[in-house]
């Protein structure tokens, strides 16, 4: 763990969208209750059961946030991005983490103690708002999530899946996707086990809807994967 200057903390909560409201002093009293933390690949930043004492922003490479079934299987509920935030529901409901997070990659996080949100948020409502705003997106993202897993059949969350996983400006012919972490962890992302997840690819590499190189997913004609996905 290496611990920067304020300054240089400072100057990466007010890059954040969550904090762009902010003034600089008021980032600044924030950053003063922040710390810098990096995580290897594998490593768990907490387990479920732990206390909670404020929530993560995640700067560089991946998080997973997880449980373990009564029956043994993990359920993947969200692989974290940097730019994104986590904990703030848990940090306001003050209790203990009810799922675990672990490192997909080499991971560079910043924590954000609780007492200095607080402290903030006592003085400065507009914080308050952009955090509910984060986290109503985070809400309806979930939501959107459980109505897929409900309505849609595997071959359809696949589909969907790639889709989203594409650039905002993609060409018209091929186009490629690389998965971000192993196949296990995005079946388990979409509700999926494993072995369905990898029969469900190998009937759309059959169809001649994708190419499937390793994690690299190579979608040969978009316009007819966007057909397949209406």
């Amino acid at each position: 763990m290496n611990t920067p200057t304020s300054l240089d903390i400072t100057s990466l909560l007010g890059r954040l969208p969550l904090f762009s409201s902010l003034a600089p002093e008021e980032v600044a009293r924030i950053s003063k209750g922040t710390r810098e933390m990096h995580l290897a690949k594998g490593e768990i930043l907490f387990h479920k059961g732990d206390p909670n004492h404020g929530f993560h922003l995640l700067l560089a490479g991946q998080i997973k946030l997880a449980f373990t079934s009564a029956q043994g299987n993990e359920k993947v509920v969200e692989i974290i991005r940097p730019g994104q935030s986590f904990g703030e529901a848990i940090m306001f409901m003050e209790t203990p983490y009810i799922i675990y997070a672990q490192a997909l990659a080499d991971a560079h996080l910043l924590h954000i103690t609780k007492a200095a949100v607080f402290d903030e948020l006592d003085s400065d409502p507009r914080l308050a708002r952009k955090m509910l705003a984060s986290m109503a997106v985070r809400l309806h993202q979930l939501m959107a999530d459980m109505e897929s897993y409900s309505l849609h059949s595997g071959r359809e969350r696949i589909i969907g899946y790639l889709l989203r996983e594409l650039p905002d400006t993609c060409p018209v012919g091929a186009v490629k996707v690389t998965l971000p972490t192993t196949k296990g962890v995005v079946a388990s992302r979409l509700n999926l086990t494993q072995e369905h997840f990898s029969r469900i690819l190998h009937e759309l590499v059959e169809e001649g809807l994708i190419v499937v190189r390793g994690r690299v997913i190579e979608i040969p004609d978009i316009n007819r994967m966007r057909r397949h996905s209406a």
